[in-house]
């Protein structure tokens, strides 16, 4: 099966989560992508869960890539560096502002090199911002509070809560496949290379949906409110005689076969329930009542007599629960990696379903400078008595099993 990026090569320099969520899309849609490693290898080859002593961690977010190890502050693993820029459509990176510059490779400088380099930057606040704001540090907490999500989130009339995920690395990471794919589009038509420039804090101030209109619109400083949605109702969590179910009631008619569904026609009759707009004003009042009929039955008997009646509603479902859903499985969304430190580690598979060249998961995470011998002979055209005197010198390092 050929990948829709079948000809592009990425050359990622990027680290941890943000840039190798980004790079790993793009491995999953075919693109031939060189993680560059430090000698230590990238930090998240430290962060667990662990497997006979090694990063599952790391494999989730570096499969169908290749690790080549560089040491980028030697003049030696710069030129290194610079011959694989010749080559590559791509570059990725999420240091800190200033470092790139710093180790020589700027995107005015990588461009002097490969004037059709998509050169694709992530950080914290962006490169061109303000001059007080301009490398600063950051990481996935410091973008879900400075953004404002942090302060939407958590329960009603509590503190503020971090997404249970780390949503300000990975939605930035996507957001920046979006501006490569765009940006290689644009090359494809003009030949023309570009800067993407891609902001943790933009990222998340962009998913605050209607947060930022209630703001900007009425005044209204949006703060947490559970699972309810600020202005549709109902549209929550409700607790079970056993356990929970989400129920979203998006529209007014849904309303009214909702009031049938749970054994009370009457309420679509009141005037203050009627209407959205008049649910919402009047939850207070409503939610409590509806609390206490969800409360009589068991998830699934809701589920059965939702189901009946075209409602949509869902369990909350346990990560082991979900993980082990039929849907998840039909949909191959749970893959199974053949790594050969561990064994069998099973990781979420590519959610991108194409047709003709669906995302897929084809190769398991790379071992520490497992491609470095590979890519510098057969891609860049190096010696093996170079390659061994660059390996002697600590410039590179090359895995032996």
């Amino acid at each position: 099966m050929i990948g829709a990026l079948k000809e592009i090569r990425v050359l990622d320099m990027s680290h941890v989560l943000a840039g190798p969520t980004s790079t790993m899309v793009l491995a999953d849609l075919g693109a031939e992508v060189i993680h560059i490693e430090p000698p230590w290898g990238d930090d998240s080859r430290g962060f667990g869960p662990f497997l006979n002593g090694k990063s599952a961690y790391y494999v989730s977010i570096n499969r169908n890539k290749k690790s080549v190890v560089v040491d980028i502050k030697k003049n030696e693993g710069k030129k290194i560096i610079k011959d694989l820029i010749k080559v590559s459509d791509v570059v990725v990176e999420n240091f800190r502002p200033g470092t790139m510059e710093k180790l020589g490779f700027s995107y005015e400088e990588i461009r002097k090199i490969n004037p059709k380099i998509v050169y694709a930057s992530i950080s914290g606040f962006g490169h061109d911002t303000i001059p007080e704001y301009k490398g600063r540090p950051s990481y996935d907490m410091i973008a879900q509070a400075y953004s404002g999500l942090m302060s939407i989130t958590g329960p009603e009339g509590g503190p503020p809560v971090r997404v249970g995920t780390s949503v300000g690395d990975i939605v930035t990471g996507y957001m920046c496949t979006i501006g490569i794919l765009s940006a290689l589009y644009y090359r494809e038509k003009t030949g023309i290379g570009q800067r993407v420039d891609i902001s943790m804090i933009d990222s998340l101030f962009f998913i605050l949906e209607n947060a930022v209109l209630r703001y900007t619109v009425s005044g209204e400083i949006p703060e947490p409110l559970g699972t309810a949605h600020p202005s549709i109702t109902p549209f929550q969590a409700f607790k079970t005689k056993d356990d929970w179910i989400v129920i979203p009631i998006g529209n007014d008619n849904l309303w009214k076969k909702f009031t049938e569904a749970i054994g009370h026609p009457e309420l679509k009759e009141k005037e203050e329930y009627k209407t959205n707009k008049l649910r919402t004003k009047n939850k207070k009042k409503l939610i409590p009542l509806l609390e206490d009929i969800i409360g009589k039955k068991t998830t699934d008997e809701w589920l059965k007599i939702f189901k009946k009646y075209g409602i949509p509603a869902s369990p909350i479902n346990t990560i082991d629960r979900i993980v082990n859903d039929p849907h998840i499985k039909y949909r191959n969304m749970l893959v199974e990696v053949e790594q050969p430190d561990m064994g069998k580690v099973k990781i979420a598979g590519s959610p991108l379903k194409l047709s003709e060249t669906p995302g897929r998961v084809y190769s398991h995470a790379p071992l520490l400078g497992e491609n470095t011998l590979e890519v510098l002979r057969d891609i860049l055209g190096y010696s093996l008595e170079k390659i061994e005197e660059l390996n002697n010198k600590r410039v590179i390092s090359i895995y032996k099993s």
